[in-house]
């Protein structure tokens, strides 16, 4: 896996960046969350407004302009060149039973609208009660059961369109 980091910037200019990159850099650490920067002759004056760790994204005022930067680190390039998404949204349609069971209740019917984790129907399985959610927001496009049946393992519940 590459060593290469890429940062975009307002959403449309992308730089890459590695290690080696960063080390060159010329700064020097003047207070909280604030540098001061030389790169190839230019003095920039750089403070970081926000910052989360978690979605990798930071709000940066160099010279008094406030950029929006995203930094990808090598795994997360490694799972975009793979085809995947980090938080992509979930595109399940079909729920089925995730054993066999008996239905108690179902409290959605064809049409609905439902939200993402929204109590869908109740399975009986094992004497244990077993509340299945919307696993994604979305509308109803069918029922496959109803009250009191008997549903095997993988059998489907309800479809989404």
């Amino acid at each position: 896996m590459s060593k290469t980091y890429q940062t975009t910037v307002n959403n449309n200019q992308v730089f890459k960046m590695t290690p080696k990159n960063v080390t060159k850099l010329d700064y020097v650490h003047e207070a909280a969350n604030t540098y001061h920067v030389l790169h190839e002759n230019k003095s920039y004056k750089i403070a970081i407004v926000k910052q989360d760790f978690q979605t990798k994204q930071y709000q940066v005022k160099v010279n008094g302009t406030t950029y929006n930067v995203a930094i990808e680190d090598p795994l997360d390039l490694l799972i975009k060149d793979l085809g995947f998404e980090i938080g992509a949204s979930k595109q399940i349609n079909d729920i089925t039973a995730p054993m066999p069971g008996l239905i108690l209740d179902i409290a959605v019917t064809a049409g609905q609208e439902v939200q993402e984790n929204d109590t869908i129907l109740i399975l009986e399985a094992m004497k244990m009660e077993n509340v299945i959610t919307a696993p994604r927001s979305g509308i109803i496009k069918s029922v496959s059961v109803k009250p009191n049946d008997a549903v095997d393992k993988n059998q489907l519940l309800i479809s989404f369109e």
